[in-house]
Order: C-alpha cells, then structure tokens, then sequence
C-alpha cells in the first residue's frame, strides 16, 4: 500500500474552508496512488485553542456532514478534529474513514501538551485499525514523545504509526527530525508525519510531512514552505 503524509496551512476556525483544502490534497494523494492520507493536527480548524474551546460548532465528529467533502474523495483519510465528546470540552481526536467514507476509529490524544490540558479532555485508550490487510496505530503529536504508545502497537501487530502533529520552527525542526525516525527505529514500524506548514495558531508550522521506514531510513520528506502530500510505500512483511 502507498501511504501519503499531508501537510497544510489552515484557514483559522473554519472547518467548511480546511475540509476543502483538505479534500483537494486528498485527491492529489489518491493520484498519486495512495490508499490512505493522513492529515496534521486540528487540521480542520487550525491549532485555535481557546476559539476551539469556546465554539462548540466547531466540534466535528464522524458522522459530521462537512465533513462529506472528504469522505467522498475516494481515499481512506486520517484527519484530526475537535471531537464532541458529550461534555462542556471536546478531546483532540483522529477520525479514520475508509475509501468508501465508512467510519473505522476513533482516536483520542492522551497525553495533553501544556495549555491544551485547560481546553481539551485527554483520551484514555490507544487506537488502532487494519486497512488493506495492514493494521496500522495512531498518535497525535505530544502523544508520540512517549515510545511506549507506539510500542504498545507494535506489539499488538501494527505495521504503520500515523502520526497528526504540530511542529513548528525552532525547536519543532529538531524534535520533528528525532522523534519520528527514533520510533521507526525503536520499534521496527513506518511512521508516517502530517504537519502543519506556515502560520498555525502561535506557531508557524515547519512542514516537512514524511515518512521513514522501520530502522529510521527516510523514504519520503515534503518542503517546509509548500502546502502538498508525499507518499511512500509500506509493506506488510516485517524483517
């Protein structure tokens, strides 16, 4: 299977505008022979904390109609949202639709970074999913500064680690160049970075959406300017 990493610049609290920006790189990827895309970090509203917290409708869920727009580009799709999570604050979460746009899993972020602990509920379980005969584990962002995450899918037989993330310029170039090629070492899996590229909220995202394979070997790397999918191809088998 080609996996493609997406990186974008938001249009701030504008979900109609971000699912359509997201829908068109969608459609690149699935040109480009992808059978999965996977998109940075509150992609759909931008990294807008405390207008997240404050507007409920900017809460997505699965079954959200703007959401239709890339349900229906005919590739499976990971894209991180503000989740409704039946309580007065909404959980940062990855949504997983099949080709088809069938909803596959959910997952939560569990581990909160700094000031998201005063807008955001943490999740409290890992997610995973098989697509195409792969089973693939998620984490966003902080999520993938504790090994043991994506450690905990691996064991549990999982080939790929997406990951929806945030990283800026400054410190986030160097974190971003460690920490995902450390977990395809660490745990022998593809990782796979959406990121954020230009203004993102008090950041500015630094781009370079990739995709390393197990041992850490880059195969894929976007620019840190330009709005694009890069794909790679994963295999099944493990060495």
């Amino acid at each position: 299977m080609k996996i493609a990493a997406a990186q974008l610049t938001c249009t701030p609290a504008d979900v109609r505008a971000n699912v359509a920006r997201a829908a068109e790189l969608a459609a690149e990827a699935r040109e480009q022979g992808a059978g999965l895309v996977v998109f940075p970090e509150l992609a759909l509203t931008g990294y807008e904390l405390a207008v997240l917290a404050a507007d409920p409708g900017l809460w997505t869920a699965a079954d959200d109609p703007r959401l239709d727009p890339l349900r229906s580009a005919g590739i499976a799709t990971a894209v991180n949202v503000a989740l409704p999570t039946g309580g007065p604050r909404p959980a940062i979460a990855t949504l997983v639709h099949d080709a088809d746009g069938a909803h596959v899993t959910t997952y939560a972020k569990q581990h909160l970074y700094r000031h998201e602990q005063d807008f955001f509920r943490a999740g409290e379980g890992d997610g995973r999913f098989e697509l195409g005969g792969i089973r693939f584990s998620l984490g966003v962002c902080y999520d993938n500064h504790f090994p043991e995450l994506p450690g905990r899918g691996a064991a549990d037989g999982c080939r790929v680690h997406l990951a929806s993330s945030l990283y800026g310029t400054g410190d986030g170039i160097h974190e971003r160049a460690t920490v995902y090629p450390g977990i395809a070492r660490e745990h022998g899996v593809y990782v796979v970075l959406a990121n954020h590229v230009g203004p993102a909220g008090p950041w500015t995202g630094c781009g370079r959406a990739a995709v390393w394979a197990p041992g850490g070997a880059l195969l894929a790397e976007a620019d840190d300017r330009t709005p694009s999918v890069v794909t790679a191809s994963v295999g099944t088998a493990r060495s």
